[in-house]
């Protein structure tokens, strides 16, 4: 799943759930942490595999349960000293949506073996089976030529174009979709608290 379905599942999933829970649309601050968690798996494992060659895949430590889960209890211990609670919330929503996302793809096209990434390093990891063309669109260092390499080649075209309408790229765009509405909905979280927190100081400087 691409960053920005991602951050589409965890939100709709995050706002329902608080919309349910309160009545009312989510805090802004909380939706920047929750941003932060959809991210959070990638963000540490995809720099620590391909640039750096410290894991041995984009999938590993920050995508394991064995880590998620301890990670988030720990995190909440401490958002709760600190009065961070909902914080803390956010981001473990964000962060275990991440891993249901990653999860979604193997579980829609069957290969269950794929989903060896969960219990890492108690499992061994999987080599993905991609479809070529997903293949030269992983965000590496060599993804624009390979992007380009991918669409000049023969059939090329049609390759792309058989990603982009297929089901599970379907779906991601219908969530995505759904997060706009959404985001409209709620007010734009956090844009109205970013806009308050640039005024104050200059409402201070007129006083």
């Amino acid at each position: 799943m691409w960053p920005w379905g991602h951050l589409a599942v965890g939100y709709v999933l995050y706002s329902l759930g608080v919309r349910a829970r309160t009545g009312e649309a989510p805090d802004g601050w909380n939706v920047v942490a929750l941003a932060v968690g959809t991210q959070f798996p990638d963000l540490i494992d995809k720099p620590l595999a391909w640039w750096l060659g410290v894991l041995p895949g984009g999938r590993t430590l920050a995508h394991s349960l064995l880590v998620a889960v301890p990670l988030v209890l720990v995190l909440g211990v401490l958002a709760r000293r600190y009065d961070a609670g909902p914080r803390a919330t956010a981001f473990a929503v964000g962060y275990l949506s991440h891993l249901a996302g990653d999860a979604l793809v193997p579980a829609l096209v069957g290969s269950p073996r794929e989903l060896a990434f969960l219990l890492w390093p108690a499992t061994p990891m999987v080599v993905y089976e991609n479809p070529p063309l997903v293949a030269d669109l992983a965000l590496t260092r060599a993804a624009v030529a390979d992007l380009v390499a991918a669409v000049l080649a023969p059939g090329g075209f049609a390759a792309v174009l058989a990603v982009v309408t297929s089901p599970v790229v379907l779906t991601e765009l219908a969530v995505i979709a759904a997060l706009g509405a959404l985001w409209l909905a709620d007010g734009l979280p956090p844009l109205p608290e970013l806009a308050a927190r640039r005024r104050g100081p200059a409402d201070r400087n007129a006083r």
